[in-house]
Parts: structure tokens; sequence; C-alpha cells
């Protein structure tokens, strides 16, 4: 029973450290990479749908992205949805693609994207306290049901905590790594 509650707590701190590596693939960094536009939404026919699953995004030059639409007639709802995003990008459009240059990040830019980062870092640690909560108290009731014995929900909790603590460095690990990755000049 508490291997159950520990299995469930690794998957979900897992699902929140995963979440995190992909909110901060979206982050620009000074290279060009298709993972910082491909989750954009975009108006498709009154529903809004991911980019990637509207087009193909391919990195033709270390600062250039080059957005080829699957159909040519959403190449002006691609374009407002890149002019409305946050990124900070202007579309080029020739009528068949876009092209999105990448300005050299400034260093005001790059603190406040590192800002972002550790915003973003936050989340995820509050979002593994959480579900540690959530499983300690699922642990208390066990105990009090007569289920698990007070030793075993003791170990129960220890066990939980030291995953807690495992997944908290890796989220470090992570936000460091994208750090470093933008303030690279």
């Amino acid at each position: 029973m508490i291997k159950d509650i520990l299995r469930e707590a690794a998957e979900r701190m897992q699902g929140a450290l995963d979440s995190l590596e992909e909110d901060l693939s979206g982050i620009r960094t000074g290279r060009a990479s298709p993972a910082l536009i491909e989750r954009l939404p975009v108006e498709y026919y009154g529903a809004t749908t991911p980019l990637i699953q509207l087009a193909s995004i391919s990195v033709p030059e270390p600062r250039q992205l080059l957005v080829r639409p699957f159909d040519p007639t959403t190449l002006k709802n691609i374009e407002r949805a890149i002019l409305v995003s946050d990124l900070g990008l202007t579309p080029n459009s020739d009528g068949k693609v876009i092209r999105l240059s990448l300005p050299q990040l400034t260093e005001e830019r790059r603190r406040e994207l590192v800002r972002v980062v550790n915003n973003r870092m936050e989340d995820a640690r509050v979002s593994i306290r959480n579900i540690r909560r959530d499983l300690i108290r699922d642990l208390r009731e066990l105990e009090k049901e007569g289920l698990i014995s007070e030793d075993e929900q003791e170990r129960g909790e220890k066990e939980l905590q030291e995953l807690t603590d495992k997944m908290n460095k890796k989220v470090e690990e992570v936000g460091e790594r994208k750090e470093t990755e933008i303030m690279e000049v």
C-alpha cells in the first residue's frame, strides 16, 4: 500500500518536472529553436490549435526560424498568433512561408528571462510540495483507519520526503541548465 502511494508520488512529481522542462523549452535563448513557437496557440476554424499541428518549423540559420504552413490559408492566423504572443518576434511572410529572425538578446532581457525561469522553477517546487502534502495526508488517514501501522506511516513519510528532496534537486538542475543557456552570449 505504501509502495503504491510512493509510486503515485513519483509519477506525479515526475509529471511536474516534465511540465517544467516543457515550459522552459519555450523560453528563448540566443539560438533559434522550434520549441520556442511550436506550442503557440493559433486560431484555426474557431478552435485554438498548437502551431506544431498547423505547420512545419525548421531552423535554416542559427538565428532564424522558418514556418511552413500545411494549409496556406492559415498563414495570416499564424502571423497574428506570433504577433500577439509575448515572444517579441515580428513575422516576415512571402505568402507561402513565415520567417522569424531572432534578435540578439540584451543583458537586461537575459536577466528578465532568468527571473521567468526562477518563477517557473518555484511553481514546480510548489507543485511537488502539494503532491507531498496530499500523499502524507493519505498516509495518515490509512494509519487512522488501521490499514497501516504508525511505524509504516512514519517510514512512508520519510521515503516521501526523500523523493521530494530528490525531485527538488532535479528542478534545480533543470533551472540552472536553462539559466546557463540564457546567459550564454
